[in-house]
């Protein structure tokens, strides 16, 4: 008898509950009070984009880097990843032209081209669509600053091996801040200009000094450096070069639009040079841990970090996460056509994640900053 009563007990409460439950979802007010936290929250300001381009940059690569470091990169604070389609228009294997183009522009085009389309028409950049709304914009590299992938974002030429017709587009746009490489498309040119002096006559602060350029705290800023390899004298060069645009250009109230990229991974696999190819990556990886401060402390930078193609074909083949040891082979001296990773921290980075065309990163890139390309 005292189980049976018990049991009617159970029953009893058990349909309070259940009335209570349906009480409450059939309640519009208390549905309202539920639900308002969530109305009240807003998407998290998008103010500054920092993309970070790793020029080669596969996944082996990546991975390399990480055995290398023993097991361990700054890269691994993104908060999100996905994996990118980087075929050009007339290529399965696309070229560091085409593929920065994608994402400097968001159309397709064909392998050599420069901030055009396949029928050699000049594509606004997203850079000089966010110089157009107001924002400050910069280009760090590694390389000569009028290399393909830097190039892309800035200058409008049929084919990347115009160099000096590049550094000329430099002089149409107002960028604030550029640093790298190829001095000497600026001054010693056939046409007889001398692009540096153009540069000063805008106010460009032009410096071919490492720390001249990292204590500039104001103002436009011009800078030329020897292109060389980490191991040759590079040393932190990027790291420095990246925090000084950061600095200068996040004094713009409106925000900033800033490409970053670690040009020489792409040279040390062209070379099938494994230690090339990781002190190359290791010196990206610092430079992101550098970036991933500036955007947590900041709370309203979107990193971006992505390459434009696969170089070399590599394969790890066996490696030691203790000691950092790392073997690979290379199949390949030119790029391949795999996917290539994308990771993305800061605001508005789960946006980032999936299997996507490189032409998305720019649509995306363009949401996140609430920009119009008319």
């Amino acid at each position: 008898m005292n189980i049976i009563n018990h049991m009617k007990k159970l029953k009893i409460i058990t349909a309070y509950c259940l009335l209570f439950f349906l009480a409450a979802a059939c309640n519009p007010e208390a549905q309202g009070d539920q639900e308002s936290p969530k109305a009240e929250q807003e998407s998290p300001k998008i103010k500054n984009v920092i993309l970070m381009i790793g020029d080669g940059m596969g996944p082996s690569q990546v991975y390399a880097g990480l055995t290398a470091n023993n097991g361990s990169l700054h890269l691994e604070k993104s908060s999100y990843s996905g994996f990118i389609k980087t075929n050009s228009s007339d290529d399965y294997v696309t070229d560091s032209a085409a593929g920065a183009t994608a994402y400097a522009t968001g159309h397709k085009t064909y392998n050599g081209a420069i901030g055009v389309d396949s029928s050699e028409n000049a594509l606004p950049t997203i850079l000089e669509i966010a110089e157009e709304h107001g924002l400050a914009t910069g280009l760090v590299a590694t390389s000569s600053i009028t290399h393909a992938t830097p190039a892309s974002f800035i200058a409008h030429q049929p084919s990347r091996d115009m160099t000096e017709e590049i550094a000329a587009d430099f002089l149409l746009t107002d960028i604030d801040v550029f640093i790298g490489g190829g001095e000497e498309y600026f001054s010693d040119r056939e046409d007889g200009r001398n692009l540096l002096a153009e540069l000063e006559e805008k106010n460009y602060r032009v410096s071919n000094d490492l720390d001249e350029i990292a204590q500039v705290t104001s103002g436009k800023l011009a800078g030329f450096l020897p292109v060389r390899r980490w191991s040759e004298g590079r040393n932190d060069q990027l790291m420095k070069t990246s925090e000084t645009a950061i600095n200068l250009l996040n004094q713009n109230e409106d925000g900033f639009f800033l490409m970053i990229e670690g040009s020489q991974i792409d040279w040390g696999s062209h070379d099938n040079d494994l230690e090339y190819t990781i002190e190359e990556m290791l010196d990206f990886d610092r430079t992101i841990g550098k970036v991933f401060e500036f955007a947590e402390n900041d709370g309203e930078t979107l990193v971006v970090i992505t390459a434009d193609h696969e170089t070399g074909g590599l394969t790890l083949t066996g490696g030691n996460l203790e000691t950092g040891e790392v073997e690979g082979e290379f199949s390949t001296g030119g790029h391949t056509g795999t996917l290539v990773p994308i990771f993305s921290y800061g605001p508005g980075a789960e946006k980032f994640s999936g299997i996507y065309h490189n032409t998305a990163v720019f649509d995306k890139l363009m949401n996140a900053l609430q920009l119009d390309a008319q």
